[in-house]
């Protein structure tokens, strides 16, 4: 990506005549707009602010405020270019979508949502995803729409016998945007297994759950149910009038735009680090936590920890996903601003996190003997249905600011390090690991403590803030190229010469005191799994 400044009035030019690309991803706190240059350089963004709900014991985002939170975040949008540029977009070269992957939207065949989209959060699919996993011999974990679906069927859900149409929330909003049920295989790949001979889902795998589904129900077979599948650089679909007009409520937005396979937030992570080849992966930390790792060959178990999962051409992608990411470290900030404000001191939270995770640095290697688990909601990879946010300590322990501080970091890359022990004991070989997301926004410090915490190079790119809305962007030009003929590049190659080849990375190898400390914390932290599952029957 190019660091050569752009003046002004190139770039309104190049916005009124429809040569950038934008991406919206929505994320599990924060529905983002980026828009992109042609060399992929970020010129503007806008973002709406939302929570999940918890209705009668399941995570939830009512519909109501997909909508309204696609339509606040273009206009920010919107009102971003107009106050840097003077000038407001009414055209693109292309639109992508991304989102959190995963979780269950039903729908009849007329188009009703037919129970409220139950997210990934949800751990309530425990019965479905052993079968299915079992039956399969392939991991399927709790969140994926197929163990929804199953779980429904066991459970005897009225709406079952209602269903014309699965997807994830990037399928939805896509489908609200193009009238086309279909998916980046990514994505896909989060509902249901693919096939990498393929790059579509494996029809072996549909065949014995369908099967097994018939044992309970007449329904549907699987494959009629979920969208089409689509590889990165595909034709999929171009913006419709009622989209156009859905999206923008302003009513300037032109129709007829071209629009990228709707992706999985894991997707535009691997393109928003650029991580799509073998033996490189990469962090994404938000609310939940993930990491990828590009496989070279299959995994020789079935592993509980690891998903299966792709990149957004199809390649097999082994992935660590952790329900629980920064959240806690997130309420901790807060409470300390609220603490900051008592006293009388004037602050940002920007200000808040750069001094809370400055002061981890000075924090002895594993902690102090502190412990911290982030654990708001259930956890899959140490078998927790429900979380409890824990901090403990024992009375030898040292509890000062730095060491707690750089425990909650640790904390958040506790689940993460162990399912990652897994992948290493299959003898997986990571060269470098690519981190982005907010915790990643203060240099050197989530970097180094995640580097000790995989014993592995973590690299930090200018991208890092920037995240899956940057990265769905970029999916959208790269479409928009493939589509005019511009290129003929696969997308590592591409990523590599086009967007990346002059962007700044900085790497960090992992510290041997770091990563000493850092195993020593984990051990306790393993060990004090006792209290969190303690916690969750007494509290």
């Amino acid at each position: 990506m190019t660091t050569t400044p752009t003046p002004h009035s190139d770039i309104a030019a190049a916005i009124l005549a429809g040569h950038t690309s934008l991406g919206i991803e929505l994320g599990s706190t924060r529905i983002k707009a980026c828009l992109i240059s042609d060399d992929g350089t970020p010129l503007a963004e806008g973002s709406h602010s939302w929570e999940n709900t918890y209705d009668n014991g399941l995570w939830t985002y009512p519909l109501p405020e997909v909508d309204a939170g696609m339509q606040a975040a273009y206009a920010s949008l919107l009102a971003d270019t107009t106050a840097q540029y003077g000038v407001a977009p009414t055209r693109f070269g292309a639109i992508g979508v991304s989102a959190m992957m995963h979780g269950y939207l039903a729908f009849d065949a007329d188009d009703n949502l037919l129970v409220p989209f139950r997210t990934w959060r949800n751990t309530n699919t425990g019965p479905a995803a052993g079968e299915l996993s079992e039956l399969l011999g392939y991991n399927i974990p709790l969140r994926w729409s197929i163990a929804h679906w199953y779980q429904a069927i066991l459970d005897n859900e009225e709406h079952v016998d209602k269903v014309a149409r699965l997807t994830t929330l990037a399928g939805y909003v896509h489908w609200k945007l193009t009238g086309r049920h279909v998916l980046g295989v990514g994505d896909a790949s989060g509902m249901f297994p693919i096939d990498p001979a393929t790059r579509d889902y494996d029809q072996r795998l549909l065949d014995l759950t369908d099967t097994r589904i018939a044992t309970h129900r007449s329904v549907p077979a699987v494959r009629n149910l979920l969208p089409d599948v689509l590889v990165a650089g595909s034709d999929a679909g171009r913006l419709t009038a009622q989209g156009a007009r859905w999206l923008d409520t302003s009513a300037t937005l032109a129709s007829g735009i071209p629009l990228c396979p709707p992706e999985g937030d894991a997707g535009t992570g691997m393109v928003a680090t650029n991580a799509v080849s073998p033996r490189t992966g990469n962090v994404s930390a938000g609310t939940s936590i993930f990491a990828m790792v590009v496989l070279e060959q299959p995994l020789t178990q079935v592993h509980h920890e690891l998903d299966l999962v792709t990149t957004p051409t199809g390649d097999l992608v082994a992935m660590v996903h952790c329900n629980n990411g920064a959240s806690e470290l997130n309420a901790w900030a807060t409470l300390l601003g609220e603490f900051a404000q008592g006293l009388g001191v004037t602050t940002t939270p920007d200000a808040i996190f750069e001094t809370f995770f400055t002061a981890a640095l000075n924090g002895q290697p594993d902690g102090g003997g502190l412990l911290a688990y982030n654990y708001l909601s259930g956890e899959p990879i140490t078998g927790l249905e429900q979380g409890r946010p824990l901090f403990v300590r024992t009375p030898d322990s040292r509890l000062t600011l730095a060491n707690f501080a750089r425990t909650h970091i640790y904390g958040a890359f506790g689940t993460l390090a162990l399912g990652m022990r897994v992948l290493s004991n299959e003898g997986v070989v990571i060269d470098n690991m690519f981190a982005h997301g907010g915790m990643f926004r203060t240099a050197g410090v989530a970097q180094r403590f995640l580097a000790a915490a995989i014993n592995a190079p973590v690299s930090v790119g200018t991208t890092a803030g920037e995240g899956g809305a940057w990265g769905i962007a970029v999916l959208a030009h790269y479409t928009a190229q493939r589509l005019s003929g511009a290129t003929a590049d696969d997308l590592g190659t591409y990523l590599t010469t086009h967007i990346f080849a002059d962007s700044n990375v900085t790497t960090v190898e992992p510290q041997p005191s770091d990563v000493d400390g850092f195993a020593t914390y984990l051990t306790t932290y393993e060990t004090g799994l006792a209290i969190e599952r303690a916690a969750t029957t007494s509290l």
